[in-house]
């Protein structure tokens, strides 16, 4: 599917715009989700502003050594995906942890490195469209949030309406799959159908009656 000028501008920005051009004072965290048939995979970019790079650094290095051990990076992606959650029509998806990317501190101080996330859960097929939210908590104190969805490779996954609040800590996402079983796809008949469908079940029943036998 051909994807919407917005869409396209916004995962522009999203790739070229330079890690350090946030705000000094924020945790910048930057959500893309690629929908797949069955599966939702999400990246989240992590990049602390220098003035609050204590603040963060202090979270991950929980010995206070002054390094960030790859124990110390594991638990702290877990902790992200704690405060992170995914939901399909309302139904909770269990997040795994695919892989951490921790650039070196120097980096990270300067406001020029990032932790890069990549995170995926299942989505059952039991329906041809589905609405997806995604929310971040991680970090509200400091948290600034972008959230947006890359164009699908598949051509059976179009995607709908994306709604945000205002911080964008908050994200809906709809999708429909055309390639779902054909038991998925569901049908709520609106008051004009179920009068014209109520319409024949009468003429059903009065059709039978009359051609009951009669009683002697």
């Amino acid at each position: 599917m051909s994807a919407s000028p917005a869409v396209v501008c916004t995962l522009v920005l999203l790739a070229a715009t330079p890690v350090g051009a946030h705000r000094l004072d924020e945790y910048l965290q930057a959500t893309t989700i690629a929908v797949e048939k069955g599966r939702v995979q999400a990246e989240i970019r992590l990049v602390p502003g220098v003035a609050v790079f204590p603040i963060v650094f202090a979270g991950i290095d929980s010995d206070s050594d002054g390094v960030a051990s790859a124990a110390e990076q594991r638990a702290y992606a877990e902790r992200v995906l704690h405060d992170v959650s995914l939901s399909a029509d309302g139904t909770r998806l269990p997040l795994r942890l695919v892989s951490t990317t921790f650039a070196p501190k120097e980096l990270l101080q300067e406001g020029r490195g990032e932790i890069q996330l990549r995170l995926e859960a299942d989505v059952h097929r039991t329906a041809a469209r589905r609405r997806l939210t995604l929310e971040n908590h991680h970090q509200r104190q400091i948290g600034a949030y972008l959230v947006n969805a890359l164009v699908p490779r598949d051509p059976d996954i179009r995607l709908g309406a994306q709604q945000r609040s205002d911080d964008q800590s908050l994200y809906h996402l709809d999708y429909a799959d055309a390639s779902a079983p054909a038991g998925a796809l569901s049908f709520a008949p609106g008051p004009g159908q179920w009068g014209w469908t109520g319409g024949m079940l009468v003429a059903l029943l009065v059709g039978l009656a009359l051609l009951r036998p009669r009683a002697a």
